[in-house]
């Protein structure tokens, strides 16, 4: 009884918070997710010779494939933020980052690296639920007409960003034998269980946001180090790149998990 309690006070929480926020919290989910977009486009503007010597070094494709490998992510991303902030073809904006995100992906050999591939597709996870949202304010103008088959689509979106975004997590966990360790890891599972799922979906998902603010405040403090190492560079990716799925997971806060859940059945049953 206890615990049944506990549960419905947490329950109760997470319901009152999404009351007092929700006419901003789809606004600050999005801003969060485009962040890390926001700062890589701006970080191609101000290291545009570098990262253009570095795709040149890699792929030896010479200066003008370079370059314009460079001004494709500025211009893609930056483009990108602005439409989705502006609520302005938000679709084609979201397909647009999508393929910064592939492009990417090739261009700096992210396929080869787990832990980042993971990342990406978690990131990919956050797009999939943005465009979701999309969809559900084009069809909110047609409101009382029957569109179950239209809106499947958006079901199976918001289940797919669900499950991409749990990657993120799946690279935190810590394989080592301290019990802060193992204690986080069960509980990181069993909450991006219940996320996967859309079980008690809300909750979950505000508990994941608070738990990797703080995981990614204190482990990717990149303004600590100083600009010129690389490991501010390194520190940055992971602070932005983090932020954007703490972004998604707000979505799946605001928006809830969507059709394809264990939470829509139970209204069901």
């Amino acid at each position: 009884m206890g615990q049944n309690d506990l549960m419905s006070t947490a329950e109760d929480f997470a319901d009152q918070f999404l009351r007092v926020t929700k006419q901003y919290l789809p606004h600050v989910a999005r801003l969060c997710l485009i962040s890390t977009f926001l700062e890589d486009g701006i970080r191609m503007w101000f290291q545009w010779s570098e990262q253009r010597d570095y795709i040149d070094a890699t792929w030896n494709c010479g200066y003008f494939l370079a370059s314009i490998f460079v001004f494709i992510n500025l211009c893609g991303q930056l483009s990108g933020c602005v439409l989705v902030l502006s609520r302005n073809f938000v679709q084609y904006a979201c397909f647009g980052l999508f393929g910064i995100i592939a492009l990417q992906t090739i261009a700096y050999s992210i396929l080869w690296d787990l832990k980042f591939l993971m990342r990406n597709l978690a990131l990919g996870g956050g797009l999939l639920l943005l465009l979701a949202e999309s969809r559900s304010e084009g069809k909110s103008m047609f409101a009382g007409v029957p569109t179950m088959r239209e809106s499947s689509p958006k079901q199976y979106m918001q289940l797919g960003g669900r499950v991409l975004l749990v990657l993120m997590f799946m690279t935190l966990l810590h394989f080592d034998a301290s019990f802060f360790s193992i204690l986080q890891n069960i509980v990181g599972t069993a909450l991006i269980i219940l996320v996967a799922i859309g079980f008690k979906t809300k909750l979950a998902a505000l508990t994941l946001v608070i738990w990797l603010f703080g995981i990614n405040i204190y482990f990717n403090a990149f303004w600590t180090v100083p600009a010129y190492k690389p490991m501010h560079d390194f520190l940055k990716y992971d602070f932005f790149q983090t932020m954007s799925v703490i972004g998604g997971l707000l979505l799946v806060v605001a928006l809830g998990p969507g059709g394809v859940s264990m939470d829509e059945k139970k209204k069901e049953w």
